[in-house]
């Protein structure tokens, strides 16, 4: 059976919540404060989701929704690139003041996902993980996107990437860390 369509009010405040949890965090989100700030109630938010945990998935699902627009963005203006493009473009991105909120959830919920496995989060951080190497393996020549080395070289690359960012938002430094990323990308100049 297929899932109905969202409401027009359950999409209204799906992204109103979205918003304020742009701004106040999604771990530790608790319903009647939610429900106050985006001018609705708690029993209408269950009403809509189900329960917290549905809002919680419809809340990643619409991060997540955030994040694949990005991916596609940066597969679709960098064209069939090498991957030193690709992981430059996706740092800058990533790198941008504009996009922390965003990734703040995204750090919540990549941890969440991993601490309570069977939870809304569940899930979470295995497919963030696939989404993004995907990115990385469409810059990588078709013929070798299956050998072992070319999947170590992009796992190498998103791990550059995701300890970059966490480095990122826990302290603000820009250039430190965009020298690390691009120190990673010059060891790996042929």
């Amino acid at each position: 059976m297929l899932a109905k369509p969202p409401s027009p009010r359950q999409t209204e405040l799906l992204e109103r919540a979205y918003a304020y949890v742009l701004e106040h965090g999604i771990a530790d989100l608790s319903l009647r404060p939610l429900a106050t700030a985006i001018g609705s109630s708690p029993r209408v938010l269950l009403f809509l989701f189900g329960s917290k945990d549905g809002l919680l998935r419809a809340l990643l699902a619409r991060a997540r929704s955030d994040e694949m627009a990005f991916l596609d963005h940066v597969r679709s203006a960098s064209g069939h690139t090498d991957l030193a493009t690709i992981v430059r473009a996706t740092w800058a991105w990533l790198a941008d003041r504009r996009h922390r909120p965003l990734l703040t959830v995204w750090l919540e919920a990549y941890t969440r996902s991993l601490t309570e496995p069977d939870g809304p989060w569940a899930a979470f951080a295995a497919e963030t993980v696939e989404d993004w190497l995907a990115l990385l393996a469409s810059a990588q020549p078709p013929r070798r996107r299956r050998a072992r080395s070319a999947a170590a070289e992009r796992t190498l690359a998103l791990s550059v990437l995701r300890g970059a960012l966490i480095d990122l938002l826990a302290t603000g430094d820009v250039e430190r860390t965009t020298a690390a990323v691009e120190a990673h990308l010059e060891a790996r100049r042929p």
